[in-house]
């Protein structure tokens, strides 16, 4: 068969070109590292690297949702942490309230310094996250948590705590739940609540109490009401305004008394027609309630001696109360951190995954890269040489 010149020239070309892009495909794939530079390269590599991408992408969306949370499980630790040493100042002040020589003057400054901390606290309660929320804003976040009303300090978004979700499905807290930290501490010991009934006229003050038998506790409300006949003291107690057994006994001061598995004593000596309550506990104490009570007490210059113990001894109740709340949701925060930590490993172990297997599709293999490129390469020179012989075999260059 005859073989023009035309097509030798042509097929010549040809090659050199192929060649030519052979060779700098592998140079690029060594460049660059990667072995597919673009689909056709590997279509089935290429979706598999694809799906490795976008799981990557999704990993690093659900490990940002950690970080932002754990920050604020931080934050609100911190925060709780430093109200519980607010509190525990408050409740060191209170003790010097309660000295007996104090006049009302000197007392007085003790009033103004449970202010402060009162004021301090309410800071801290409406502490922000830095990034426009507030880490006890609950469900809404953006908006200022607690307001000083004249009935009390009031929470101004809905409850609960605010949560963003990853890709598991493991919610993960933003925002803490105010109400429930901040508003929501049980009254009294926990279990039931002591108290006055009224203006008693006599110089006698009741304990917080304690449980002396959880089974006889029976949730009901009681009064102890005191007569005084002829210089002797008794009681009667009254369970939901009815009498019951405990009827003309006597009274002797700081002595134990217990009714129905409930623990207490009252001190001082209680006037004729005096009374004294028991009802069960609930879950509504803030410590604003606790110190806005102790701050009326102390502060009126009328206060005696049994109403100013009275004040202390509620007072550090409410206190303690309080305290046991906030450390109980330091201890919440403190459990979320954990989880959160090991979430963020989990993370960690998928990323790897993921970068893992992009890249056993993806990356080039180096040696064979090298191997590859110095075949290209021969075989580049080859058609450089091939086409430098065929521009000499024409017959013009013959004639000569």
């Amino acid at each position: 068969m005859r073989v023009s010149t035309a097509y030798r020239y042509d097929s010549s070309i040809d090659s050199l070109q192929r060649r030519q892009r052979d060779l700098s495909e592998v140079q690029a794939s060594m460049t660059n590292g990667k072995r597919i530079n673009k689909t056709s390269d590997d279509p089935t590599g290429a979706a598999r690297a694809e799906r490795a991408y976008i799981a990557q992408q999704r990993i690093g969306s659900d490990q940002r949702s950690v970080d932002a949370s754990r920050n604020a499980m931080k934050l609100g630790e911190s925060t709780l942490g430093q109200a519980v040493e607010l509190l525990q100042s408050a409740r060191e002040t209170i003790v010097t309230a309660g000295n007996a020589t104090y006049s009302p003057s000197e007392r007085n400054a003790q009033v103004q310094q449970l202010k402060n901390f009162r004021t301090q606290l309410l800071a801290l309660a409406n502490q922000d996250d830095g990034a426009g929320g507030f880490v006890f804003g609950g469900q809404t976040s953006g908006t200022v948590p607690f307001l000083d009303t004249p009935g009390g300090v009031t929470l101004a978004p809905t409850a609960a705590a605010g949560q963003t979700q990853a890709s598991t499905r493991e919610a993960m807290p933003t925002t803490l739940d105010g109400q429930a930290i901040w508003l929501s501490a049980r009254s009294g010991n926990g279990v039931f609540v002591t108290g006055q009934s009224g203006a008693n006229s006599g110089q006698a003050w009741i304990s917080a109490g304690s449980v002396s038998d959880p089974a006889a506790i029976t949730g009901s409300s009681y009064a102890l009401t005191f007569s005084v006949v002829d210089g002797v003291t008794t009681y009667d107690v009254l369970q939901d305004g009815a009498p019951t057994g405990q009827s003309g006994v006597g009274f002797v001061s700081g002595s134990a008394i217990t009714v129905d598995g409930m623990s207490f004593t009252i001190t001082g000596q209680p006037g004729d027609g005096d009374s004294f309550t028991l009802a069960p506990s609930q879950p509504e104490l803030s410590p604003f309630t606790a110190l806005d009570n102790a701050i009326s007490a102390l502060s009126d210059p009328q206060a005696t001696g049994s109403q100013v113990a009275q004040a202390v001894s509620s007072g550090l109740r409410d206190m303690d109360a309080v305290m046991a709340q906030f450390m109980s949701a330091r201890a919440q925060a403190g459990t979320d951190m954990n989880r959160l930590d090991a979430i963020d490993s989990r993370n960690q172990d998928r990323m790897l995954w993921a970068k893992t297997a992009q890249a056993s599709v993806e990356d080039v293999d180096m040696v064979q890269a090298i191997s590859d490129y110095k075949q290209q390469e021969s075989g580049y020179q080859a058609a450089l040489q091939s086409y430098a012989i065929v521009q000499r075999m024409s017959l013009l260059d013959y004639l000569k």
